[in-house]
C-alpha cells in the first residue's frame, strides 16, 4: 500500500459495516482509499490478524503509516472525512469525540453481532483466514 493512501478494512458480511465503510466521504479529504473486505481473503487481512487486529472487535484504518483500530479508527474516520453529505455531518458530529467513540463503539459491535446472527451468518474465524495458505 502506497504511503499516502487509505485502507479500510470492514466486515463485508455486516450491512452497518458495508455502508458506512462506502458511505463516509474520506477520498476528498486523504486521497486513494482502498476498501478492503475482512471476509475476502486479502492477504493484507491474515497480516493484520496475526498482528494481533482481531476483525471481530474492531474495524482497521490505516493512514499515513497508522493502524487506527476499533473505536480509535471510527474517531479518525469522523474527523478526515468530508462534511459534504448529512450521513458525514452526523457522523463527525457523533465520533469526532474520542470519549463519544469509546462510548459508542462497543455499542455498534453489539448490532454487528446481532445483525449478522440475524441475517444467519458467523463471526470472521481465523481458520477461514489461514485456509488458502
Amino acid at each position: 500500500m502506497a504511503e499516502d493512501s487509505a485502507l479500510i478494512i470492514y466486515d463485508g458480511d455486516c450491512i452497518f459495516c458495508q455502508n458506512y465503510a462506502r458511505l463516509i466521504k474520506l477520498r476528498e479529504a486523504v486521497g486513494p482509499v482502498e476498501l478492503v473486505d475482512a471476509r475476502s481473503g486479502h492477504k493484507r487481512i491474515t497480516q493484520y490478524w496475526r498482528e494481533g487486529y482481531d476483525l471481530n472487535e474492531g474495524m482497521l484504518f490505516v493512514y499515513a503509516g497508522q493502524v487506527h483500530y476499533g473505536a480509535q479508527a471510527v474517531n479518525v474516520l469522523a474527523n478526515l472525512s468530508s462534511t459534504s453529505s448529512i450521513f458525514n455531518r452526523l457522523n463527525r458530529a457523533i465520533f469526532s469525540s474520542k470519549w463519544m467513540s469509546t462510548v459508542l463503539y462497543p455499542i455498534l459491535k453489539i448490532g454487528r453481532r446481532v445483525t449478522l446472527f440475524l441475517r444467519g451468518k458467523r463471526l470472521i474465524r481465523e481458520s477461514d483466514l489461514l485456509k488458502d495458505e
